[in-house]
């Protein structure tokens, strides 16, 4: 248990990333596609919804106790501040009122975000973009882990802070691996971000805040849904760079669980992703996928094959057609 993970260096290979070929194909072999890149008109509803829940849960959480406000923001608070970030994830997509309103779903990120407690929206969204044009790209997709991570996180002990820290890894990686300007939307993420923080402890003291806070910490971390940060990419089977979950966590998760055919098409909300593989099945049936995102995390810990280094990288060309 306390040994060094085998991989000492990523996955090199010298292809373009498989999901840009298999879209054409698909397209010219099911045109029905096209229809399911469409706006998820319970995109906002839901949404909405669970901001005004977590709302509630931090009115709640100023009568807690501290040992008590961790447990909730835990077991409840985490799970809906996972699942905001990934309806954030499918919004950044034009998903929630569609590519002919895009400022409308930059500023919906932005609500979705007050949850979170930081701002991410903005920021993500600007990441986001090369992550699905330079897939496993060296220097562009900031979703790779730095040669730090592999090289320091290579046993199951640091393999198991290494998800702790999930949270800081993300946030913090891009600034090392490839900065970019500060963008309006940002500083306006931010704005907007801290006056809500400091309404909320203006009205009920410093509990909400920290309630808001742990949410994201504790969710984005060792947390049964963030075994979808392992799934979606890292190479469990040698050849296969992403991965799909067709588990019951897709319910609360926007399906972000169907990544293969979210990468395959950017553009259909999480909603429409299941019938993606309906349509199209000998697409996916053959391709390995993961069971259990527990087991996910399990496995990723305790297999000295798996580690931050256990995934696909590719040297690539700054493309200039967007998706």
């Amino acid at each position: 248990m306390g040994n060094r993970a085998g991989r000492t260096d990523f996955e090199w290979v010298y292809t373009d990333q498989p999901h840009t070929q298999r879209r054409k194909e698909m397209l010219a072999k099911y045109p029905a596609l096209k229809a399911l890149m469409r706006p998820d008109p319970h995109l906002k509803w839901t949404v909405t919804g669970m901001v005004l829940v977590q709302l509630l849960a931090c009115w709640l959480a100023r009568e807690l106790s501290w040992r008590w406000l961790l447990f909730w923001a835990y077991a409840f608070g985490g799970c809906v501040n996972h699942s905001l970030t990934l309806a954030i994830h499918d919004i950044s997509h034009n998903t929630a009122f569609g590519t002919s309103c895009a400022m409308r779903n930059r500023w919906f990120a932005i609500f979705a975000n007050l949850p979170v407690g930081v701002p991410y929206a903005s920021s993500f969204k600007k990441y986001h973009v090369d992550h699905h044009r330079y897939l496993g790209g060296d220097g562009l997709d900031v979703d790779i882990p730095s040669r730090f991570e592999g090289w320091l996180f290579c046993t199951p002990a640091r393999k198991v802070l290494w998800l702790v820290l999930q949270p800081l890894f993300y946030s913090l990686r891009p600034l090392c691996v490839n900065p970019k300007a500060m963008t309006r939307m940002e500083v306006l993420n931010a704005l907007v971000q801290l006056a809500v923080d400091a309404t909320i402890y203006a009205l009920w003291g410093i509990k909400p805040v920290a309630y808001l806070l742990a949410s994201s910490f504790l969710g984005l971390g060792l947390h049964p849904i963030s075994g979808h940060f392992v799934a979606e990419h890292y190479m469990f089977m040698k050849g296969h760079e992403t991965y799909s979950y067709y588990g019951p966590l897709n319910w609360i998760t926007f399906n972000v669980g169907y990544h293969m055919e979210h990468h395959d098409f950017p553009s259909i909300p999480g909603c429409n992703l299941p019938l993606v593989r309906k349509i199209a099945p000998e697409y996916y049936d053959h391709l390995p996928q993961h069971h259990s995102w527990v087991k996910v995390l399990w496995d990723f810990v305790f297999e000295d094959s798996m580690g931050p280094y256990a995934r696909v990288k590719r040297v690539c060309k700054l493309a200039e057609d967007r998706l």
